[in-house]
């Protein structure tokens, strides 16, 4: 049986178990802890989401990242009234949580520095795969630029409380 891409190396079984609770405190997080923030443009929310995502991603590595952060905040868009962004979502926090997963796994030391290169480059992510999506869903490439603050926001809040706690976790 192949385990080298289970979390931790082991069993498949306890990789879907770590897998699908990521999926769902990640889901579970930006539905019940969020803000709505008007905006220009198609405004914007500021959510909890990242915070479980970040720590998965930082103790299990880029697969689990991904996963949790494609199909949890997928699926809190397309349940919370947000379809329309639930595939543009699917791939940023997809994305989101490889970066800040692969960068863990090659920060054997859990030094705090690459963490938050890697949570900058999330936040690079996160505001040009948004502004690329609202351009293409409302033809109009200046107005999302009213959403980068709130974007960033997004992402920087959650990672303030992430890094500490997950480079804890990490050592334990």
């Amino acid at each position: 049986m192949d385990n080298r891409f289970a979390p931790g190396g082991k069993s498949s079984v306890n990789s879907v178990v770590i897998n699908s609770m990521a999926v769902a405190l990640v889901f579970v997080a930006a539905m019940f802890v969020h803000i709505s923030v008007p905006v220009a443009g198609a405004g914007g929310m500021i959510h909890m989401g990242d915070l479980p995502l970040f720590i998965f991603a930082i103790l299990y590595g880029r697969k689990t990242g991904a996963i949790a952060g494609a199909f949890g905040l997928a699926l809190f868009d397309f349940l919370a009234g947000w379809s329309l962004w639930a595939p543009f979502t699917f791939v940023i926090g997809g994305a989101m949580g490889f970066i800040v997963g692969f960068v863990a796994e090659h920060n054997e030391e859990g030094r705090i520095i690459p963490y938050g290169f890697s949570v900058m480059a999330a936040n690079l992510i996160t505001i040009s795969g948004y502004y690329i999506a609202e351009g293409l869903l409302y033809g109009n490439w200046l107005a999302p630029a009213g959403s980068v603050p709130v974007n960033f926001l997004q992402v920087t809040l959650p990672a303030v409380l992430a890094l500490p706690i997950a480079r804890r976790l990490k050592r334990i």
